[in-house]
Order: structure tokens, then C-alpha cells, then sequence
């Protein structure tokens, strides 16, 4: 039986808790939050009994086989390293850090104890998204020549819909819709396209101004609410992504891809994927999840992918053996690569070189 910890309240009420609940052979036993009333409520209903307010005490009562970390992005560094000395494998959320030099810190130190790795990038797991991977990888698609893909959403547009002292408007903290959504762009663009060489974009605060929705008092958000980045990638291919939360409606996630052989659009609207062969009209090829018929998982693709995620970690250190899916440290490295690049890009305002071949 693996024992597992998990760090951070909110994903894991939401997300890792009713996955878990599916998983033979793993049980949580710890959980710990910055405030103890969130973690005893994400707790009790799983009949957890160990919770904590100070996570590096969970570490230390605890011999944990896996600690998931689900915290404000300025925290996973810490908390992975710390995590990994104790002997403990790690699923971290995403963003993986702050920035590349972080990141390379904690593939380092997942190497040197020989501890399993895992970003949260759950879209992996996703069988309509796989579904597009495989076509492109397949050839249906021909060869590809750009990528659209747009996040629209309105939830940032008011001053006053944002606490004071929300993280993920604060940039030392690591908010941001550069690292909460442009993350999963960058990690999925990777998946089906391979490795960029070349990035161009802006991550910007829109309404850099504004009122606590609780207080009323003003305060200054440092994080950006809205980012776009265009990738030049070492197949030829062009991909550009854009997302804000600044509209004034929300239009959700849409993406399109364009082969020389067919094309594929994918709304969250309604999660219907369609293909088009050159020449022929669009039909919906999408696929369903079993797992969101599971009773207890959250609706949405990001709970419901979670499972397949966690399900592939454990095996893994329950057989001993490396992933056979989904992002590892390495690809956290490389898409916080790509996160620093726009950074660096927003003041530049040029394009920004990889060298994805040095992150291994």
C-alpha cells in the first residue's frame, strides 16, 4: 500500500482526493493546508485524520511513498526538495516553478535520489487530446503548419472581482495566466509537435488597478491577466496562443490545427472534436472518458484527468519502473523554458532562442 501526502487544500478537495478514492493499492494519509480549517474540510470527508497547517511537519511525522503538491507557485521548489529528501516521488502542480533555474534545481534533485517525477499536466491524459496526438503523430493530419489556440474568459475583467493578497495576481507569488493556462498550452503544443527553437510574446497586466471584493480597499495586481506567445517549432510548424481574462464574455478554450491533409478543431464548449480531410467535410471523431462516469469525480476534464495521471504515477512506483506517460520534471524544465522566454520577450520585444537540447 503506498501512503500518500498531499500539500495544498483547494485541488486536492476538488481533484486528487475523489481520484485517489478509484485507486487500488494507494490511500492518503496526510494532508496538510496553509489554513487548518480548509485542510480538515478537504480532509474529513476521505476519513483522513492526519491534517496540518505546517506541511513540513506533515513531512516529518509522515514516511510518505508520494507527496502531491497543489500551492502557490513561489512554493513548489521548496516543498518538492524537501518532499524528495524526505524519500517521498512527487506530482507537482504546474507551473513547475518560478522560473527555469528552479525548475532545473528540482529535476536535479529527482534524479540524484532517484524519485519518480511528475508535472500536473493531467490534458496529457485526456483521450480526446490523445486522440489528436495521435493523428498528428500518425500522419492523418499530413505535415503540420500552424496551431491556433485561444482562452478567453471574463474573470479578471471587473477591478473588483479579485481578493487583496490573491496569489494569482501577484507575480513574486507566481500568478498569472501565463503560468496557470499558458503552461498547459506549452506542455500540450510539446506533446503533438515537438520542441520549439524560437518564442514571441507579452505577458501583460491589463487592469493592473484595482478593489478588493471584500473590502473594498484598492490595491495593485503585478500578475498578468493577459498573455499571448507565438512558437516557431523545429518541425516547421507555427503556433500561436492567446488568453486573457480580461473580456468582457467568456469564450472559453478553442483550438485548431491545420495539416496539409485535414484540419481539427476542439471547442471546452462542448468537448466535440472534429476532423476534416482535405477536400471533405468536418465530422465529429471525439472521444469519451470512461472515468467521468466514475461516481465521486468532479465534473470537468481537469478532475476527470487527474485519475488517468495519478493511476500511471502510481503504477509506476508500485512496478518500479519509469512513466510511460505524461510530463516528468523534464518537460516542466522545458515549458518553463518557454514561460521565461515570453518574459524576457515582453521586454525585448523580440523573438527569444531555445535550447531545448541542454534541458535534459
Amino acid at each position: 500500500m503506498l501512503n500518500v501526502g498531499i500539500i495544498g487544500a483547494s485541488f486536492a478537495r476538488d481533484a486528487y482526493l475523489p481520484a485517489f478514492a478509484h485507486i487500488r493499492g494507494a490511500r492518503v494519509v496526510a494532508l496538510a493546508s496553509g489554513r487548518l480549517e480548509s485542510a480538515k474540510a478537504a480532509a474529513a470527508p476521505h476519513g483522513i485524520a492526519a491534517v496540518y497547517d505546517d506541511w513540513k511537519k506533515m513531512l516529518a511525522d509522515h514516511t510518505l511513498d508520494l507527496v502531491c503538491i497543489a500551492t502557490p507557485t513561489v512554493m513548489h521548489a521548496p516543498m518538492v526538495l524537501a518532499a524528495i529528501a524526505s524519500g517521498a516521488h512527487v506530482l507537482c502542480e504546474k507551473p513547475t516553478a518560478i522560473n527555469a533555474g528552479e525548475a532545473r534545481v528540482m529535476l536535479a534533485a529527482a534524479r540524484k535520489a532517484n524519485r519518480l517525477h511528475m508535472v500536473d499536466h493531467e490534458l496529457r491524459f485526456n483521450p480526446t487530446r490523445a486522440r489528436i496526438a495521435e493523428l498528428i503523430h500518425g500522419g492523418d493530419l499530413g505535415d503540420i503548419r500552424h496551431v491556433n489556440i485561444t482562452n478567453i474568459g471574463a474573470s479578471w475583467a471587473d477591478p473588483a472581482s479579485r481578493p487583496k493578497g490573491d496569489w494569482w495576481s501577484d507575480a513574486t507569488m507566481g500568478g498569472g495566466r501565463l503560468g496557470a493556462n499558458g503552461s498547459h498550452q506549452v506542455d500540450m503544443l510539446r506533446w503533438w509537435l515537438g520542441e520549439p527553437t524560437s518564442v514571441i510574446g507579452q505577458a501583460l497586466t491589463v487592469i493592473p488597478d484595482r478593489v478588493c471584493k471584500n473590502t473594498g480597499e484598492a490595491w495593485t495586481a503585478t500578475a498578468d491577466d493577459l498573455s499571448h506567445m507565438t512558437l516557431e517549432m523545429q518541425s516547421g510548424a507555427l503556433a500561436q496562443v492567446f488568453m486573457s481574462g480580461v473580456a468582457a464574455a467568456n469564450m472559453g478554450n478553442e483550438t485548431q490545427v491545420f495539416g496539409s491533409k485535414g484540419t481539427i478543431t476542439l471547442s471546452n464548449g462542448d468537448e466535440k472534436l472534429y476532423f476534416a480531410k482535405a477536400g471533405e467535410s468536418f465530422k465529429d471523431i471525439t472521444v469519451d472518458d470512461p472515468h467521468a462516469k466514475l461516481e465521486g469525480l468532479n465534473k470537468g476534464i481537469w478532475n476527470v484527468s487527474v485519475l488517468a495521471a495519478l493511476q500511471e504515477l502510481t503504477a509506476a512506483i508500485t512496478e518500479d519502473r519509469g512513466l510511460k506517460r505524461g510530463a516528468s520534471f523534464v518537460d516542466g524544465l522545458r515549458n518553463q523554458m518557454v514561460l521565461d522566454a515570453v518574459i524576457a520577450s515582453t521586454t525585448s520585444r523580440k523573438w527569444e532562442d531555445l535550447d531545448m537540447a541542454g534541458a535534459v
